[in-house]
């Protein structure tokens, strides 16, 4: 498994129908070593910190395999790494680091680094920018294509060609693509009631998902 491309970039305003509008999704492959923090990797800025960046989202991860299922969708789209906002674009190789093989509190060690996965990446209006298409948003959640976020549990550098070592795995069993599943379920049956239960029981799933769970199964804040 490995880091194939490593993708930072600055806030910068765009026009978007009419206004201004700014974002930092759009990043671009770097060279050599960076620094990779608790909040983010040095170099790379999130415009809108209510929804993006945290601890929770230090680095957005998305697989190189999704980028031939894109090729076919979007022909004649040019699809530079890092064009879906990621910080990592990473190959699994054999491995697979997809949505339904990865799961939450996955750990892994980059460069000097570890990371640990904590969540599903949904998209905002803002990749919809990047691609010039307001349907991008509808399509890359549907598609299931969704990559997702890493905490930092150790600060370090990492680089492009980095291997990513598995280094613990997540003793729930939930996921990533279970969370994105149950997310977008227009209602819980007992299956899916089930599973929203298993995921409350991760601890590295951020509060924010666990209250939104919370709140679609009726049990308040609290529950």
């Amino acid at each position: 498994m490995k880091l194939v491309s490593l993708n930072t970039g600055l806030p910068r305003e765009v026009k978007w129908h009419g206004r201004d509008v700014t974002t930092g999704i759009f990043k671009d492959p770097v060279e050599g070593r960076v620094a990779l923090r608790t909040l983010n990797l040095d170099g790379d800025r999130q415009a809108d910190l209510t929804v993006h960046g945290g601890e929770f989202k230090a680095v957005y991860c998305y697989p190189l395999a999704h980028y031939e299922y894109w090729k076919k969708e979007l022909p004649g789209k040019e699809l530079p790494m890092g064009i879906f906002g990621e910080n990592f674009t990473i190959d699994g190789g054999k491995d697979e680091l997809l949505e339904e093989t990865v799961y939450l509190g996955d750990r892994f060690s980059v460069g000097t680094a570890e990371v640990v996965v904590t969540q599903p990446r949904l998209p905002c209006y803002k990749l919809g920018i990047r691609f010039g298409a307001d349907d991008m948003v509808k399509r890359f959640l549907a598609s299931g294509r969704t990559g997702f976020y890493l905490a930092a549990v150790r600060e370090g550098e990492v680089g492009a060609g980095d291997e990513m070592k598995v280094i613990g795995r997540g003793a729930d069993g939930v996921a990533v693509s279970e969370i994105t599943r149950l997310y977008v379920a227009k209602q819980f049956g007992e299956a899916e009631i089930r599973a929203v239960r298993r995921a409350l029981e991760v601890k590295e799933l951020p509060e924010s998902w666990k209250e939104y769970f919370r709140e679609r199964l009726g049990y308040g804040a609290s529950g």
